[in-house]
């Protein structure tokens, strides 16, 4: 009789009674690793992958040469079938197009129903880079989601075959004969253990002591981060944490690259990237580093393994393609059962149905009560929207400050105005001790009066050259003459524009010594003002030049002013532990009460968002940045 097929429910999920079944039949398992001929390999192989199926009426394996055939049928499903079906055509348009297909086609298989449209899916099998045939199921109609989970499924059971046909095609190679022995009977150790923990610990174990590694890490991808599973010979790995995080950056580094990594790279032609790999093996002595990434079906890593020696045994190519063999076949197998292991999403879903059923039945009116409260402020939430503003500590500067200074030294002598005096233009600010400068003014005044007497004497009797070098000595003292009297007229400072003095009070400091170029006074206009901002660097990028805001001073607090921002610089400044970005604004309208040096808070309007945003965001930006400070 016929084997009949699964009439499981279509589309239904992996993790379903069938799918336990298919990874428990240990009997098919040991058929298929102890097949020694073509017929039994594939006949047994089409039921296994008729069992991961839900949903199969038929199944084909159709070999011949290479690329060019001519192919036949070389197996079927349901066993005992004569009939391929419609699975032929579809066969034969795999071998054309060289890819996998997915057609629609009326029901043909046994236990298909005769009324409905069936789905036919294929995928070519590759060995080295030739099609030496296809496999083909007809199941019945599903989602599209579901459709690429088959087409996945049947892809991966291909290196079953795959593999089978190396070991067929090559089996006078030893070195070949003895990989491709490796990866099924390694793999063969990952299907032994019902629990993914269990049977990633003995995978890594079995590699490290059959392949020769000091140690072997396996890891799956998790949120473009890897987590590191299980390591050879280590049951607890969790204190070894730079050693941990060394070899999940090393397996992403395969990952992203989608192919094994050899380090070193003996012959130096490797084009792919290997700093990863390079860090991981300076921490551990210079060891020999090798990673394979486990591929899904479109090509995108989920997964990887890492072996390693010490420097004096490095990887060659044989040992990658032997690894990579190992990961083509247990990476879907690990992959499958640690999906399988996720028992509490199943009882957070038993435990939303009860509580659906407290709130949707009789009686448990305080849970309805809570119910209908959370539902109210979610909805609340949902839809109610403010201003989102941001709020910045500001300080008011004049549009310019001009700087008053010594021009020389000298001391004291008076101080008119100070901090807080309003002055005018070319207004006396302070004036320094002139005497000794007019000393020295009467000094060089007496003695040119003397080399101009020397001069004419000179000239009455001929002396050309007293002549010449008196005449130097009277423009010597003209010039000195000359800066004294610049020194005289700049010895009172003035205003440079009407203003208020914002800095400056000399009235304490008469007789004082000042040195060139030091400050006395700042000046600042009263008409024109600039606001200082600064702005937490987390939301600095919200702010944009044209914003509008509003500002409230310390002083003024009965008087909001509308403000503008204008300028953002790239300065910032650290304060309480915190980085803040400085914004110049300007205001648009002036109040005559406005003070250089006022401090107040201003708020900048962005947009209307959703008040739950408004209210949360600071807290959910912390908590992901501290959580991402800690992911390994």
């Amino acid at each position: 009789m016929p084997e009949k097929p699964p009439h499981n429910k279509p589309g239904g999920s992996r993790g379903s009674e069938t799918g336990t079944v298919t990874y428990l039949d240990s009997t098919l398992w040991r058929q298929l690793l102890a097949a020694d001929s073509d017929e039994e390999f594939y006949s047994v192989w089409l039921a296994l992958q008729a069992r991961m199926i839900e949903g199969v009426y038929a199944g084909i394996v159709v070999l011949g040469s290479p690329d060019t055939g001519p192919f036949a049928p070389v197996a079927l499903w349901p066993r005992g079938s004569t009939s391929p079906g419609n699975l032929v055509g579809i066969a034969e348009k795999i071998l054309q197009e060289k890819k996998g297909v997915v057609s629609r086609s009326e029901a043909s298989g046994e236990g298909a129903s005769p009324d409905k449209v069936n789905i036919n899916v294929g995928y070519p099998i590759r060995v080295e880079g030739r099609v030496h045939g296809t496999a083909a199921f007809e199941i019945s109609p599903r989602a599209q989601d579901e459709l690429q989970t088959v087409m996945r499924q049947v892809q991966w059971g291909l290196a079953w075959v795959e593999n089978w046909i190396l070991r067929r095609n090559l089996h006078g190679g030893s070195r070949i004969q003895e990989r491709v022995t490796a990866a099924l009977d390694l793999a063969a150790v990952a299907l032994q253990e019902e629990k993914f923990k269990a049977a990633a610990s003995s995978l890594v174990t079995q590699i490290a002591s059959r392949l020769d590694s000091d140690r072997v890490s396996l890891g799956f991808s998790r949120r473009k981060h890897v987590r590191i599973h299980a390591l050879s010979h280590t049951a607890q790995f969790k204190k070894q944490m730079n050693l941990v995080r060394a070899i999940g950056t090393a397996m992403t580094e395969s990952i992203d690259q989608a192919a094994p990594l050899i380090y070193p790279d003996g012959d130096g032609t490797s084009q792919h990237v290997l700093r990863a790999h390079a860090e991981l093996s300076s921490q551990q002595g210079d060891a020999s580093i090798c990673t394979v990434p486990f591929l899904d079906g479109a090509g995108r890593g989920y997964g990887a393994l890492t072996m390693e020696r010490s420097a004096d045994r490095p990887f060659d190519q044989y040992d990658a393609d032997l690894f990579d063999a190992v990961a083509a076949l247990a990476g879907p197998i690990l992959e499958e059962k640690r999906k399988n292991d996720r028992w509490l999403i199943f009882k957070a879903g038993d435990s939303f149905r009860a509580m659906a059923g407290k709130v949707l039945g009789r009686g448990h009116l305080v849970a309805k009560l809570v119910t209908a409260a959370i539902l109210l402020v979610v909805l609340f939430f949902t839809f109610a929207e403010g201003n989102y503003r941001i709020t910045a500590k500001t300080i008011i500067e004049g549009s310019i400050q001009r700087a008053v200074v010594a021009p020389y030294d000298g001391f004291i002598h008076e101080a008119h105005v100070r901090a807080g005096d309003t002055v005018v233009e070319g207004q006396v600010l302070c004036s320094l001790d002139d005497r000794d400068m007019r000393l020295e003014r009467l000094r060089w005044e007496s003695q040119r009066e003397q080399f101009l007497r020397q001069y004419r004497e000179a000239m009455a009797e001929g002396n050309r050259a007293n002549v010449k070098i008196l005449r130097e000595q009277i423009s010597q003292a003209e010039a000195q003459m000359a800066l004294l009297d610049e020194q005289l007229t700049r010895a009172r400072m003035a205003a440079p524009f009407a203003g208020i003095v914002v800095t400056g009070d000399l009235s304490q400091s008469l007789g004082s010594p000042v040195q060139r170029g030091q400050v006395l006074f700042e000046v600042a206009p009263l008409e024109k003002y600039r606001l200082k901002m600064r702005v937490d660097e987390r939301e600095i990028e919200q702010v944009q030049v044209g914003q509008k805001g509003v500002l409230i001073l310390n002083s003024l607090p009965e008087e909001p002013m509308t403000l503008t921002v204008q300028k953002m610089t790239p300065v910032s400044a650290a304060e309480e532990g915190k980085n803040f970005f400085i914004v110049e604004a300007g205001l648009e309208e002036v109040s005559d009460r406005l003070r250089p040096g006022m401090e107040g808070f201003g708020k900048i309007s962005v947009d209307r968002r959703k008040l739950i945003w408004i209210w949360t965001h600071e807290l959910i930006d912390w908590v992901k940045l501290w959580v991402w400070s800690w992911w390994p």
